[in-house]
């Protein structure tokens, strides 16, 4: 990123971690993957460190400290609604992240939801789970042929939802959401939007745009803190079976009846995760406070820069979901001739240190959609991302298309690793390295 551009984006943490390579050098960590889990707001950091030494039980206590948690937590849903232009009757629902804020919206839902094929496994298994209750279809290879689809499949009738992705966590494409609304609203349905992929990138506003409820995750949102949100109108949410059991969603229990409390408080329940919420809050402040036209100039360049020099490659392709598509965010998916993903995420990671995202991304009808069936690899940009960091994954995509990797790989576990890498994990106080925690190595993608 320029000069004048880095100074006008907050600073995250992490920035200038530095990692070991295969070879024994170091090198400062290029995160090219923070469509996955997003580094810290240092304001986030410093707004927890600020908040621990008042720390206390939620909504149940007396004492001082609880009362000023209490009003921490409650402020931060205010703030988390702002965010996302709440409406003055809407209720924002405090949710471990988008997967569970979707699961929550399900579970309350009056009636059947379309959902389309595309969509990132958190907004797609929800609905999926109760076939009875959700129909998916694939989506054109258009946006208009898509939303003519809509169109076709709500004039059917008998739905209650439209659930879509703001932003594709593949390829960063959207539908045109003033569009989706339109229909949403011509077929007297409610409209859902996936914000996972989008918040941290382009703002969204409830009120204005006549979106019905959008979930979101911090982790995604520059706020790694455990906490999420559901936000949207309060009757369904007033109505339907509470969410999670528990003490704090009741007005009264009896041994064999229950009265439960409306929402929000309906689906929160056990002890809420008060420092999650305020870092949520605390980044959705500062994402609000940012000029959107700066970040997007900052994430376009990157992603143009990407594309501009794959294609100079040679056997590197970056599909797309829709081919009238236009304004993607910071994510791009790539494809390379002859590559095993997993193996070329870890040379990248072992001798570059670039971190990417390998495998089918939590999208696998997409994915075999997109005909890559056994995956890809994806960078995703944010505030912290720099021109350097894009330029060393050019390279390093140059390097492995041109020598191929220099150091020696093996399947552990189903995964792609540096054979006997010796290098350390700081942190982990029981001396484990790289390779003896390869065999920990998930198969999910």
């Amino acid at each position: 990123m320029s000069t004048a551009t880095s100074t006008c984006l907050p600073k995250v943490v992490g920035a200038d971690t530095v990692v070991p390579l295969l070879d024994g050098g170091e090198v400062a960590y290029a995160n090219l993957d923070v469509a996955a889990s997003a580094p810290a707001l240092q304001a986030v950091a410093d707004r927890i460190a600020e908040v621990l030494p008042w720390y206390a039980s939620v909504h149940r206590g007396a004492g001082y400290l609880s009362q000023v948690s209490t009003a921490l937590y409650e402020s931060s849903r205010r703030e988390v609604a702002s965010f996302v232009g709440a409406r003055e009757d809407d209720v924002a629902v405090i949710t471990r992240n988008t997967t569970d804020s979707t699961n929550l919206l399900a579970s309350v839902v009056p009636g059947r939801t379309l959902v389309f094929d595309v969509e990132h496994h958190a907004n797609l298994l929800p609905w999926q789970r109760n076939a009875h209750d959700a129909t998916v279809v694939a989506a054109e290879k258009t946006i208009e042929g898509t939303l003519g689809q809509i169109d076709d499949e709500l004039s059917a009738g008998g739905y209650a939802l439209l659930a879509v992705t703001g932003a594709s966590n593949v390829t960063g494409e959207a539908l045109p959401l003033d569009r989706v609304v339109a229909l949403a609203r011509r077929h007297g349905v409610r409209l859902f939007v996936d914000g996972a992929q989008l918040l941290a990138h382009r703002r969204l506003s409830l009120a204005e745009t006549g979106v019905d409820y959008v979930a979101f995750s911090g982790h995604k949102l520059y706020a790694p803190f455990g906490a999420g949100a559901l936000v949207g109108r309060r009757d369904w949410l007033d109505e339907g079976p509470a969410y999670l059991a528990g003490g704090g969603a009741v007005r009264h229990v009896a041994a064999d009846d229950v009265a439960w409390a409306p929402a929000p408080a309906r689906h929160e329940g056990g002890s809420p995760n008060v420092l999650g919420a305020v870092a949520l809050a605390t980044a959705c402040e500062v994402l609000a406070g940012l000029d959107e036209d700066v970040v997007r100039r900052h994430e376009d360049e990157l992603r143009e820069r990407l594309l501009a020099g794959v294609a100079e490659i040679g056997g590197i392709e970056a599909p797309r979901l829709w081919e009238d598509s236009e304004g993607a965010t910071a994510t791009v998916t790539l494809s390379v001739a002859g590559a095993d993903p997993g193996l070329l995420a870890a040379y990248l990671a072992a001798e570059h240190g670039i971190g990417v995202r390998d495998g089918r991304f939590c999208a696998h009808p997409l994915l075999e959609r997109l005909g890559l069936p056994a995956g890809a690899i994806r960078a995703s940009f944010g505030l912290g991302t720099t021109t350097d960091d894009v330029d060393r994954l050019l390279a390093g995509l140059r390097g492995w298309v041109e020598d191929g990797p220099r150091g020696t790989y093996e399947i552990v576990n189903g995964c792609w690793a540096a054979a006997d890498d010796p290098r350390p994990l700081p942190l982990v106080t029981d001396g484990a390295t790289l390779a003896a925690t390869a065999a920990a190595c998930s198969q999910l993608d």
